[in-house]
């Protein structure tokens, strides 16, 4: 399907153009590409990597496109004015979305499992790639997030893998749509709730995704998946949660600052399973792994060995570390659901929670500003503290009239303690300044693969703050 075939990635470094780029490679595609991030000197330690493993990089003014024949990977929302693209038009090259590409190589699996739903896709898309791995399959598993159970020295960067046998697990995407473009023989629906689109949308989304399959793992403790399935009548399910009728339930739970352990009920008997991510979104994430590993026919004593050794995605709920009685975590939360799951373990434990959030965008802030200012008045209490930059901008004609202001404001009338500094670093200088031996920081953001660095830059700054 790639043989032969010379594919362009515009955005080369991003996380799902990254892991793609390596599958496809693998595939026996020339690969090349350009990223904003090269040409602007950050993250050298990727670029270096893809270079040393044949990949071709070239500043993103068009120069990397010579030939008619190359295909031009970009994102949908990427404008014609941008260089790459421009100078694609102006060749005659065909042009895919990252997702289009993905799609065509699922598709085209023999086997296949794909992770959808508005939070938790990573997390279970990584732990079902790892029991499958552990269990011999050999899969090829595509992910938006680096598997630190996948992480050597070769593979520094392993949000993807590629494996020998036929089965191919991915996670798949509703914020552009795309999610219509998979046909997968097991669906995995872990939840339905604001995000990028409306709750209108999302219903036909993924209802139109567990149509499509042949099994569909659900969570039965959320009402909308649970009137989803209800409503298309998928002719195989299989639901996972806490509640009573799941046919994977966890009870007697007991959670960790660093993991958790319950007693899972399917099939009428009970197993003991111990996970080393901490948070009851982590359990259900593994309830569902666990359920979609055996609609595969993998043992479930083989799957649940392997869940009790998976630990976790790089920026999910990732400790950094701790200094002078001070921890720092990196995470992924951007919407809703995810930082009330990530808040949620925090405040299942003493201690103070610093929260800083950048959001994705201005776009998700008129989208859902309101969803995010309540979720942190809700989840942290007065003496917790909420720290917002200016959202994230790459350019491009997105209304910014509504800025972080706006959420800091909210969260300030409904009585929460926050402040809205337009710079990251002296967003970075306000934590370091007010940190106390006992608090949790807490970094949380999308769209920034520079946010893990600077989480790392506010623990160095707190280790010489002595």
């Amino acid at each position: 399907m790639s043989e032969d075939k010379s594919y362009y990635f515009c955005g080369i470094g991003g996380s799902g153009m990254l892991p793609l780029a390596m599958i496809v490679k693998a595939a026996g595609a020339r690969v090349s590409g350009s990223d904003r991030a090269l040409d602007q000197g950050r993250l050298a330690d990727k670029f270096q990597w893809l270079q040393d493993r044949g990949i071709k990089l070239f500043h993103q003014d068009g120069s990397g496109l010579v030939d008619s024949g190359q295909i031009l990977i970009a994102s949908a929302a990427i404008e014609d004015s941008v260089p790459d693209v421009a100078q694609a038009i102006a060749l005659g090259c065909k042009r895919m979305t990252r997702a289009e590409l993905l799609a065509e190589h699922f598709n085209a699996a023999p086997r296949s499992i794909a992770v959808g739903g508005t939070s938790g896709k990573s997390t279970v898309t990584g732990m079902i790639g790892w029991i499958l791995t552990e269990a011999g399959w050999d899969p090829t598993i595509m992910n938006g997030a680096v598997m630190k159970n996948f992480v050597d020295d070769d593979s520094p960067f392993a949000s993807s893998r590629v494996g020998a046998g036929d089965l191919m697990v991915s996670e798949v995407d509703e914020s552009d749509g795309s999610i219509a473009l998979f046909n997968p023989e097991i669906a995995v629906l872990n939840n339905v709730s604001l995000d990028h689109k409306s709750l209108e949308e999302l219903r036909i989304l993924f209802g139109d995704f567990i149509a499509k399959s042949r099994q569909v793992i659900w969570n039965h403790d959320d009402e909308e998946s649970r009137a989803l399935v209800d409503s298309r009548k998928p002719a195989e399910t299989c639901s996972f949660g806490f509640s009573d009728g799941a046919d994977y339930r966890a009870f007697d739970v007991e959670e960790k600052s660093l993991g958790s352990s319950f007693t899972m009920r399917t099939g009428g008997q009970d197993y003991p399973v111990a996970l080393q991510v901490p948070g009851r979104h982590n359990i259900a994430n593994a309830l569902a792994a666990v359920a979609a590993s055996c609609a595969i026919a993998v043992p479930i004593d083989r799957a649940i060995a392997a869940i009790g050794t998976f630990v976790g995605l790089a920026r999910r709920f990732d400790i950094v570390g701790t200094e002078n009685g001070i921890t720092v975590i990196d995470d992924f939360g951007h919407n809703p659901d995810k930082i009330a799951a990530t808040l949620a373990t925090l405040k299942a434990f003493p201690g103070r929670v610093i929260a800083f959030f950048q959001p994705h965008g201005f776009g998700p802030i008129k989208k859902m500003g309101a969803e995010l200012a309540a979720v942190f008045s809700e989840n942290l209490d007065g003496d917790d503290r909420i720290i917002l930059c200016d959202p994230v901008y790459f350019g491009g004609t997105v209304d910014r009239s509504l800025g972080s202001e706006s959420i800091v404001d909210a969260i300030t009338a409904a009585g929460g303690n926050a402040e809205h500094l337009a710079g990251r670093q002296d967003c970075g200088d306000r934590i370091v300044e007010i940190a106390q031996a006992g608090d949790r920081i807490v970094i949380m953001g999308a769209r920034d693969d520079t946010l893990h660095a600077f989480a790392q830059s506010i623990l160095a700054a707190i280790a010489n703050n002595q």
